[in-house]
Protein backbone atom coordinates (compact mmCIF):
# COMPACT_ATOMS: atom_id res chain seq x y z
CA UNK A 1 0.00 0.00 0.00
CA UNK A 2 2.80 2.36 0.75
CA UNK A 3 4.20 1.87 -2.72
CA UNK A 4 0.96 2.56 -4.24
CA UNK A 5 0.52 6.28 -2.24
CA UNK A 6 4.39 7.05 -3.52
CA UNK A 7 3.40 6.30 -6.93
CA UNK A 8 0.82 8.10 -7.04
CA UNK A 9 0.36 11.42 -9.76
CA UNK A 10 3.38 14.13 -9.30
CA UNK A 11 0.48 16.82 -8.48
CA UNK A 12 -0.30 15.61 -5.27
CA UNK A 13 3.17 16.52 -4.01
CA UNK A 14 3.28 20.01 -5.71
CA UNK A 15 2.36 23.51 -3.95
CA UNK A 16 -0.07 25.80 -4.43
CA UNK A 17 1.76 27.88 -6.67
CA UNK A 18 3.22 25.47 -9.15
CA UNK A 19 -0.25 23.55 -9.42
CA UNK A 20 -1.59 27.28 -10.50
CA UNK A 21 1.34 27.62 -12.67
CA UNK A 22 0.43 24.03 -14.46
CA UNK A 23 -2.92 24.73 -14.74
CA UNK A 24 -2.85 28.18 -16.45
CA UNK A 25 -0.12 26.78 -18.77
CA UNK A 26 2.41 29.34 -18.66
CA UNK A 27 5.85 28.79 -19.33
CA UNK A 28 7.91 29.57 -16.66
CA UNK A 29 11.23 30.14 -18.28
CA UNK A 30 9.56 33.07 -20.12
CA UNK A 31 8.05 34.02 -16.11
CA UNK A 32 11.79 34.01 -14.37
CA UNK A 33 12.97 35.94 -17.30
CA UNK A 34 10.14 38.70 -17.16
CA UNK A 35 11.01 38.15 -13.17
CA UNK A 36 14.97 38.62 -14.10
CA UNK A 37 14.22 41.54 -16.43
CA UNK A 38 12.10 43.24 -13.84
CA UNK A 39 15.17 42.87 -10.55
CA UNK A 40 17.55 44.10 -13.56
CA UNK A 41 15.12 47.42 -13.75
CA UNK A 42 15.14 47.73 -10.35
CA UNK A 43 18.82 47.61 -9.39
CA UNK A 44 19.94 49.77 -12.13
CA UNK A 45 17.48 52.50 -11.18
CA UNK A 46 18.58 52.08 -7.03
CA UNK A 47 22.17 51.90 -8.38
CA UNK A 48 21.63 55.19 -10.37
CA UNK A 49 19.84 56.94 -7.65
CA UNK A 50 22.84 56.60 -5.25
CA UNK A 51 24.97 57.75 -7.82
CA UNK A 52 23.07 60.41 -9.12
CA UNK A 53 20.35 61.62 -6.62
CA UNK A 54 17.15 63.00 -7.55
CA UNK A 55 16.83 61.29 -11.36
CA UNK A 56 13.25 61.37 -11.50
CA UNK A 57 13.09 57.47 -11.85
CA UNK A 58 10.06 55.58 -9.84
CA UNK A 59 13.02 54.48 -7.35
CA UNK A 60 14.62 57.65 -7.15
CA UNK A 61 16.90 56.63 -10.58
CA UNK A 62 17.67 57.54 -13.80
CA UNK A 63 16.61 54.27 -15.48
CA UNK A 64 12.77 53.72 -14.67
CA UNK A 65 11.62 56.83 -15.96
CA UNK A 66 9.85 57.51 -19.12
CA UNK A 67 12.69 59.41 -21.10
CA UNK A 68 14.17 56.34 -20.72
CA UNK A 69 12.17 53.48 -21.27
CA UNK A 70 11.08 55.03 -24.37
CA UNK A 71 14.60 55.17 -25.41
CA UNK A 72 14.87 51.79 -24.54
CA UNK A 73 11.97 50.38 -26.58
CA UNK A 74 13.84 52.42 -29.79
CA UNK A 75 17.54 51.03 -29.30
CA UNK A 76 15.98 47.75 -28.35
CA UNK A 77 13.52 47.42 -32.03
CA UNK A 78 16.62 47.20 -34.45
CA UNK A 79 18.31 44.00 -32.44
CA UNK A 80 14.79 42.81 -31.80
CA UNK A 81 13.59 42.58 -35.54
CA UNK A 82 16.86 40.88 -36.42
CA UNK A 83 16.14 38.07 -33.60
CA UNK A 84 12.63 37.49 -35.08
CA UNK A 85 14.51 35.53 -37.56
CA UNK A 86 17.53 34.48 -35.68
CA UNK A 87 14.73 32.45 -34.23
CA UNK A 88 14.15 30.32 -37.26
CA UNK A 89 17.72 30.11 -38.38
CA UNK A 90 17.92 28.46 -34.95
CA UNK A 91 15.16 26.50 -34.48
CA UNK A 92 16.40 24.77 -37.97
CA UNK A 93 20.01 23.68 -36.66
CA UNK A 94 21.30 26.17 -38.82
CA UNK A 95 23.65 29.94 -37.65
CA UNK A 96 24.17 33.48 -38.87
CA UNK A 97 27.19 34.99 -38.07
CA UNK A 98 26.62 37.69 -40.49
CA UNK A 99 23.39 39.80 -39.59
CA UNK A 100 25.57 42.76 -38.35
CA UNK A 101 28.02 43.18 -41.91
CA UNK A 102 24.76 42.54 -43.63
CA UNK A 103 22.74 45.30 -41.74
CA UNK A 104 26.45 47.49 -42.78
CA UNK A 105 26.47 47.08 -46.18
CA UNK A 106 22.56 47.42 -46.56
CA UNK A 107 22.53 50.84 -44.74
CA UNK A 108 25.24 51.78 -46.53
CA UNK A 109 24.08 51.02 -49.75
CA UNK A 110 20.51 52.75 -48.92
CA UNK A 111 22.68 56.12 -47.62
CA UNK A 112 25.04 56.41 -50.67
CA UNK A 113 21.61 55.50 -53.00
CA UNK A 114 19.62 58.63 -51.13
CA UNK A 115 22.69 61.42 -50.51
CA UNK A 116 24.67 60.56 -53.52
CA UNK A 117 22.26 59.46 -56.16
CA UNK A 118 18.43 59.88 -55.96
CA UNK A 119 18.77 63.36 -53.86
CA UNK A 120 21.23 64.74 -57.07
CA UNK A 121 18.81 63.22 -59.46
CA UNK A 122 15.48 63.88 -58.44
CA UNK A 123 16.29 66.65 -55.49
CA UNK A 124 16.85 66.63 -52.23
CA UNK A 125 13.46 65.95 -50.40
CA UNK A 126 11.74 64.49 -53.38
CA UNK A 127 9.16 62.21 -52.06
CA UNK A 128 9.55 59.05 -53.74
CA UNK A 129 13.36 59.16 -52.63
CA UNK A 130 12.97 57.34 -49.13
CA UNK A 131 10.11 54.79 -50.57
CA UNK A 132 12.93 53.90 -53.34
CA UNK A 133 15.43 53.67 -50.50
CA UNK A 134 13.55 51.57 -48.11
CA UNK A 135 12.54 48.91 -50.87
CA UNK A 136 16.19 48.75 -52.04
CA UNK A 137 17.67 47.99 -48.33
CA UNK A 138 14.58 44.77 -48.57
CA UNK A 139 15.57 43.42 -51.32
CA UNK A 140 19.18 43.93 -51.04
CA UNK A 141 19.15 42.12 -47.50
CA UNK A 142 16.88 39.14 -48.31
CA UNK A 143 19.43 38.84 -51.90
CA UNK A 144 22.58 38.53 -49.56
CA UNK A 145 20.36 36.12 -47.67
CA UNK A 146 19.26 34.20 -50.18
CA UNK A 147 22.88 33.95 -51.51
CA UNK A 148 23.75 32.85 -47.38
CA UNK A 149 21.52 29.93 -47.88
CA UNK A 150 22.04 28.45 -51.41
CA UNK A 151 25.54 28.25 -50.07
CA UNK A 152 24.58 26.43 -47.34
CA UNK A 153 21.49 24.21 -49.04
CA UNK A 154 23.21 23.29 -52.21
CA UNK A 155 26.90 24.10 -51.54
CA UNK A 156 26.63 22.14 -48.35
CA UNK A 157 29.16 24.09 -46.97
CA UNK A 158 28.46 24.71 -43.00
CA UNK A 159 26.51 27.48 -42.46
CA UNK A 160 29.01 28.81 -39.35
CA UNK A 161 31.97 28.64 -42.22
CA UNK A 162 29.66 30.99 -44.97
CA UNK A 163 28.23 33.35 -42.21
CA UNK A 164 31.60 33.59 -41.05
CA UNK A 165 32.83 34.74 -44.51
CA UNK A 166 30.43 37.18 -45.07
CA UNK A 167 30.77 38.55 -41.44
CA UNK A 168 34.13 39.36 -42.68
CA UNK A 169 33.26 40.31 -46.23
CA UNK A 170 30.05 41.76 -46.29
CA UNK A 171 32.34 44.64 -43.74
CA UNK A 172 34.51 45.19 -46.42
CA UNK A 173 32.28 45.68 -49.62
CA UNK A 174 30.44 48.50 -46.95
CA UNK A 175 33.77 50.03 -46.75
CA UNK A 176 34.58 49.76 -50.21
CA UNK A 177 30.58 51.37 -51.43
CA UNK A 178 30.95 54.36 -48.86
CA UNK A 179 34.79 54.71 -49.53
CA UNK A 180 35.54 55.19 -46.01
CA UNK A 181 33.40 57.51 -44.78
CA UNK A 182 30.28 58.31 -43.07
CA UNK A 183 27.45 59.54 -45.12
CA UNK A 184 24.68 61.11 -44.13
CA UNK A 185 22.22 63.15 -44.29
CA UNK A 186 19.77 60.44 -44.58
CA UNK A 187 16.47 61.71 -46.59
CA UNK A 188 13.68 63.46 -44.33
CA UNK A 189 11.34 61.30 -44.38
CA UNK A 190 13.19 58.07 -44.00
CA UNK A 191 14.72 59.80 -40.59
CA UNK A 192 10.94 59.25 -39.45
CA UNK A 193 11.46 55.62 -39.47
CA UNK A 194 14.27 55.43 -37.02
CA UNK A 195 11.78 57.93 -34.57
CA UNK A 196 13.83 61.37 -34.95
CA UNK A 197 11.57 63.82 -34.05
CA UNK A 198 7.72 64.53 -32.56
CA UNK A 199 6.62 63.29 -36.29
CA UNK A 200 8.17 60.16 -35.68
CA UNK A 201 5.55 59.18 -33.02
CA UNK A 202 2.14 58.70 -33.32
CA UNK A 203 1.09 60.40 -30.43
CA UNK A 204 -1.44 59.80 -27.20
CA UNK A 205 -4.11 59.80 -28.84
CA UNK A 206 -3.72 57.28 -31.70
CA UNK A 207 -1.15 55.03 -28.88
CA UNK A 208 -4.25 55.05 -26.42
CA UNK A 209 -6.76 54.13 -29.39
CA UNK A 210 -3.75 51.06 -30.31
CA UNK A 211 -3.69 50.17 -26.65
CA UNK A 212 -7.57 49.42 -26.70
CA UNK A 213 -7.54 47.41 -30.11
CA UNK A 214 -4.67 45.68 -28.60
CA UNK A 215 -6.71 44.90 -25.60
CA UNK A 216 -9.45 43.97 -27.59
CA UNK A 217 -7.60 41.56 -30.06
CA UNK A 218 -6.04 39.96 -26.98
CA UNK A 219 -9.76 39.24 -25.29
CA UNK A 220 -10.38 37.59 -28.78
CA UNK A 221 -7.68 35.81 -29.48
CA UNK A 222 -8.16 34.23 -26.02
CA UNK A 223 -11.85 33.19 -26.45
CA UNK A 224 -11.02 31.93 -30.03
CA UNK A 225 -7.95 29.66 -28.94
CA UNK A 226 -10.72 28.08 -26.08
CA UNK A 227 -12.92 27.60 -28.98
CA UNK A 228 -10.54 25.79 -31.22
CA UNK A 229 -9.55 23.33 -28.16
CA UNK A 230 -12.80 22.61 -27.37
CA UNK A 231 -14.01 21.90 -31.11
CA UNK A 232 -10.86 19.51 -31.56
CA UNK A 233 -11.28 17.34 -28.18
CA UNK A 234 -8.37 19.37 -25.81
CA UNK A 235 -9.24 20.44 -22.69
CA UNK A 236 -9.40 23.86 -21.90
CA UNK A 237 -8.01 26.00 -19.31
CA UNK A 238 -9.79 27.07 -16.50
CA UNK A 239 -11.83 30.20 -16.76
CA UNK A 240 -9.91 31.81 -14.13
CA UNK A 241 -6.83 31.20 -16.21
CA UNK A 242 -8.40 32.84 -19.63
CA UNK A 243 -9.69 35.90 -17.79
CA UNK A 244 -5.94 36.05 -15.90
CA UNK A 245 -4.13 36.55 -19.35
CA UNK A 246 -6.36 39.06 -20.77
CA UNK A 247 -5.97 40.92 -17.26
CA UNK A 248 -2.37 40.83 -17.48
CA UNK A 249 -2.06 41.16 -21.23
CA UNK A 250 -4.10 44.65 -20.74
CA UNK A 251 -2.37 46.08 -17.97
CA UNK A 252 0.80 44.96 -19.76
CA UNK A 253 -0.46 46.86 -22.64
CA UNK A 254 -2.30 49.78 -21.10
CA UNK A 255 1.15 50.52 -19.17
CA UNK A 256 3.58 50.80 -21.92
CA UNK A 257 1.27 52.75 -23.51
CA UNK A 258 0.88 54.93 -20.28
CA UNK A 259 4.84 55.23 -20.11
CA UNK A 260 5.47 55.88 -23.90
CA UNK A 261 2.54 58.80 -23.82
CA UNK A 262 4.34 60.67 -20.12
CA UNK A 263 7.37 61.20 -22.36
CA UNK A 264 7.94 64.60 -23.62
CA UNK A 265 10.50 65.71 -26.35
CA UNK A 266 13.28 67.62 -25.06
CA UNK A 267 12.72 71.91 -25.31
CA UNK A 268 15.53 71.60 -28.01
CA UNK A 269 13.94 68.68 -30.14
CA UNK A 270 10.71 70.83 -29.72
CA UNK A 271 11.67 73.92 -30.35
CA UNK A 272 13.25 72.92 -33.38
CA UNK A 273 10.16 71.26 -34.84
CA UNK A 274 8.25 74.11 -34.06
CA UNK A 275 10.17 76.44 -35.79
CA UNK A 276 10.55 74.33 -38.57
CA UNK A 277 6.75 73.78 -38.74
CA UNK A 278 5.69 77.27 -38.48
CA UNK A 279 4.10 76.14 -34.79
CA UNK A 280 3.48 79.29 -32.53
CA UNK A 281 5.47 79.22 -29.29
CA UNK A 282 3.20 80.94 -26.74
CA UNK A 283 4.89 83.65 -24.20
CA UNK A 284 5.73 82.59 -20.59
CA UNK A 285 7.98 82.48 -17.47
CA UNK A 286 11.28 81.10 -17.87
CA UNK A 287 11.72 78.27 -15.32
CA UNK A 288 14.97 75.89 -15.55
CA UNK A 289 13.43 72.92 -14.48
CA UNK A 290 10.59 73.30 -16.95
CA UNK A 291 10.14 70.46 -19.73
CA UNK A 292 7.88 72.89 -21.83
CA UNK A 293 8.84 75.89 -23.95
CA UNK A 294 8.04 79.40 -24.44
CA UNK A 295 8.63 82.92 -25.74
CA UNK A 296 10.63 85.39 -23.18
CA UNK A 297 11.20 88.04 -24.98
CA UNK A 298 12.93 87.16 -27.97
CA UNK A 299 14.42 84.33 -26.53
CA UNK A 300 12.83 80.73 -26.43
CA UNK A 301 12.95 79.40 -23.12
CA UNK A 302 12.19 76.23 -21.06
CA UNK A 303 8.75 76.84 -18.71
CA UNK A 304 6.72 74.55 -16.60
CA UNK A 305 3.29 75.67 -18.66
CA UNK A 306 4.01 76.24 -22.32
CA UNK A 307 4.18 74.33 -25.63
CA UNK A 308 5.31 69.89 -25.40
CA UNK A 309 5.06 67.14 -27.48
CA UNK A 310 3.97 64.12 -26.19
CA UNK A 311 5.58 61.19 -27.89
CA UNK A 312 3.58 58.35 -28.11
CA UNK A 313 4.64 55.05 -29.85
CA UNK A 314 7.83 55.80 -32.06
CA UNK A 315 7.37 54.73 -35.04
CA UNK A 316 10.66 51.99 -34.64
CA UNK A 317 8.80 49.94 -31.69
CA UNK A 318 5.52 50.03 -34.11
CA UNK A 319 7.80 48.18 -36.75
CA UNK A 320 8.86 45.85 -34.36
CA UNK A 321 5.31 45.09 -32.33
CA UNK A 322 4.42 44.71 -36.16
CA UNK A 323 7.10 42.63 -37.19
CA UNK A 324 6.94 40.27 -33.84
CA UNK A 325 3.23 39.52 -34.23
CA UNK A 326 4.24 38.76 -38.22
CA UNK A 327 6.73 36.25 -37.48
CA UNK A 328 4.57 34.89 -34.60
CA UNK A 329 1.77 33.56 -36.75
CA UNK A 330 4.29 32.68 -39.48
CA UNK A 331 5.94 30.38 -37.14
CA UNK A 332 2.90 29.15 -35.21
CA UNK A 333 0.42 29.26 -38.04
CA UNK A 334 1.49 28.38 -41.87
CA UNK A 335 2.85 25.36 -42.99
CA UNK A 336 6.39 27.16 -43.35
CA UNK A 337 6.41 27.25 -39.86
CA UNK A 338 5.43 23.92 -39.02
CA UNK A 339 8.30 22.66 -41.34
CA UNK A 340 10.78 24.76 -40.07
CA UNK A 341 10.18 23.62 -36.29
CA UNK A 342 9.36 19.89 -37.89
CA UNK A 343 13.06 20.21 -39.94
CA UNK A 344 14.73 21.63 -36.98
CA UNK A 345 13.67 18.91 -34.40
CA UNK A 346 14.37 16.09 -37.02
CA UNK A 347 15.87 16.41 -40.38
CA UNK A 348 15.80 12.84 -41.63
CA UNK A 349 12.58 12.43 -40.20
CA UNK A 350 11.08 15.58 -41.97
CA UNK A 351 13.23 14.69 -45.32
CA UNK A 352 11.74 11.35 -45.15
CA UNK A 353 8.26 13.02 -45.05
CA UNK A 354 8.73 14.91 -48.00
CA UNK A 355 9.65 18.04 -46.94
CA UNK A 356 12.40 20.12 -49.32
CA UNK A 357 14.90 20.82 -47.08
CA UNK A 358 17.20 22.64 -49.27
CA UNK A 359 14.68 25.09 -50.53
CA UNK A 360 12.84 25.71 -47.12
CA UNK A 361 16.81 26.60 -45.57
CA UNK A 362 16.81 29.19 -48.78
CA UNK A 363 13.89 30.38 -47.59
CA UNK A 364 14.43 31.24 -43.86
CA UNK A 365 17.65 32.61 -44.90
CA UNK A 366 16.25 35.43 -47.31
CA UNK A 367 13.66 36.06 -44.45
CA UNK A 368 16.47 36.62 -42.41
CA UNK A 369 18.49 38.90 -45.19
CA UNK A 370 14.46 40.83 -44.85
CA UNK A 371 14.71 40.86 -41.44
CA UNK A 372 18.23 42.77 -41.45
CA UNK A 373 16.89 44.79 -43.93
CA UNK A 374 14.37 46.16 -41.94
CA UNK A 375 16.92 46.81 -39.22
CA UNK A 376 19.27 48.21 -41.44
CA UNK A 377 16.48 51.03 -42.27
CA UNK A 378 15.75 51.23 -38.19
CA UNK A 379 19.21 51.78 -37.07
CA UNK A 380 20.49 54.37 -40.57
CA UNK A 381 17.06 56.69 -40.12
CA UNK A 382 17.56 56.78 -36.09
CA UNK A 383 21.43 57.61 -36.27
CA UNK A 384 20.58 59.54 -39.35
CA UNK A 385 23.57 58.85 -41.03
CA UNK A 386 25.18 55.17 -42.64
CA UNK A 387 28.71 54.84 -40.84
CA UNK A 388 31.14 51.66 -41.57
CA UNK A 389 31.29 50.88 -37.98
CA UNK A 390 27.20 50.57 -37.84
CA UNK A 391 26.36 47.02 -36.40
CA UNK A 392 29.14 45.76 -34.90
CA UNK A 393 28.89 43.05 -32.72
CA UNK A 394 25.39 43.29 -33.89
CA UNK A 395 25.50 39.68 -34.64
CA UNK A 396 26.43 38.50 -31.49
CA UNK A 397 23.27 40.37 -29.53
CA UNK A 398 21.04 38.79 -31.86
CA UNK A 399 21.90 35.28 -31.34
CA UNK A 400 21.98 36.03 -27.90
CA UNK A 401 19.05 37.77 -27.16
CA UNK A 402 17.64 34.39 -29.09
CA UNK A 403 19.60 31.87 -26.72
CA UNK A 404 18.36 34.05 -23.36
CA UNK A 405 14.84 34.25 -24.65
CA UNK A 406 14.70 29.97 -24.66
CA UNK A 407 15.80 28.91 -28.24
CA UNK A 408 17.61 26.00 -28.30
CA UNK A 409 21.09 25.73 -29.97
CA UNK A 410 20.06 22.28 -30.54
CA UNK A 411 17.40 22.99 -32.98
CA UNK A 412 13.65 22.76 -33.19
CA UNK A 413 12.36 24.68 -29.95
CA UNK A 414 12.39 28.75 -30.14
CA UNK A 415 9.67 31.08 -29.62
CA UNK A 416 9.34 34.85 -31.01
CA UNK A 417 8.11 36.40 -28.14
CA UNK A 418 10.44 34.76 -25.72
CA UNK A 419 13.46 36.58 -28.59
CA UNK A 420 11.67 39.68 -28.05
CA UNK A 421 11.99 39.26 -24.35
CA UNK A 422 15.80 38.69 -24.49
CA UNK A 423 16.32 41.41 -26.75
CA UNK A 424 14.80 43.63 -24.36
CA UNK A 425 16.76 42.43 -21.64
CA UNK A 426 20.20 42.62 -23.46
CA UNK A 427 19.13 46.55 -24.16
CA UNK A 428 18.44 46.85 -20.73
CA UNK A 429 21.76 45.65 -19.42
CA UNK A 430 23.40 47.98 -21.94
CA UNK A 431 21.32 51.30 -21.36
CA UNK A 432 21.85 50.35 -17.20
CA UNK A 433 25.61 49.96 -16.96
CA UNK A 434 25.51 52.88 -19.71
CA UNK A 435 23.79 55.01 -16.97
CA UNK A 436 26.35 53.83 -14.31
CA UNK A 437 29.00 55.15 -16.47
CA UNK A 438 30.47 51.62 -16.04
CA UNK A 439 33.56 51.20 -18.95
CA UNK A 440 32.51 49.24 -21.96
CA UNK A 441 34.39 46.47 -20.91
CA UNK A 442 32.33 46.08 -18.16
CA UNK A 443 29.21 46.12 -20.27
CA UNK A 444 30.93 43.63 -22.37
CA UNK A 445 31.52 41.04 -19.39
CA UNK A 446 28.31 41.46 -17.51
CA UNK A 447 26.67 40.84 -21.02
CA UNK A 448 28.78 37.31 -21.63
CA UNK A 449 28.27 36.26 -17.69
CA UNK A 450 23.98 37.06 -18.21
CA UNK A 451 24.17 34.80 -21.78
CA UNK A 452 26.18 31.96 -19.98
CA UNK A 453 24.29 31.66 -17.12
CA UNK A 454 21.22 31.72 -19.61
CA UNK A 455 22.01 29.00 -21.28
CA UNK A 456 22.94 26.97 -17.98
CA UNK A 457 19.48 28.04 -16.51
CA UNK A 458 18.11 26.17 -20.05
CA UNK A 459 19.97 23.17 -19.89
CA UNK A 460 19.28 22.51 -16.27
CA UNK A 461 15.09 23.35 -17.38
CA UNK A 462 15.55 20.66 -19.62
CA UNK A 463 16.91 18.36 -18.15
CA UNK A 464 13.88 18.87 -15.54
CA UNK A 465 11.88 18.17 -18.35
CA UNK A 466 12.92 15.12 -19.26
Amino acid sequence: MAEQSGSGPATSNEGLFTRLVRAAEIDTRMLGMIAAMFLIWVGFDVLSGILRPGGGGLLGGTFLTSRNLWILLVQTSVIAVMTTGMVLIIVLRQIDLSVGSMLNVVAITAGVLQVFQLGPWLGVGHPIIWIIAVLVALLLGAAIGAFNGVLIAYGQIPSFIVTLGGLIAYRGIAFLIASGVTVAPMDKTFKLIGGNGPAASIGPVWSWVLAAVACVAIGIAVVGGRRRRVQFGFKPKPVWAEILSVVVGCAAVLGTTAVVNSYLYPPKVAERFALDNNIPIPTGVEAKAGLAICKAGDKVVTCLDGLSFQTGYPIPVLIMIAVGLIMTFVAKRTRFGRYVFATGGNPEAAELAGINTKRLTVMVFTLMGGLVGVSAIIASARLDAATTALGTLNELYVIAAAVIGGTSLAGGIGTIYGAILGALLMQSLQSGMGLLNADSAYTDVVTGLVLVLAVFVDQVYRRRVK
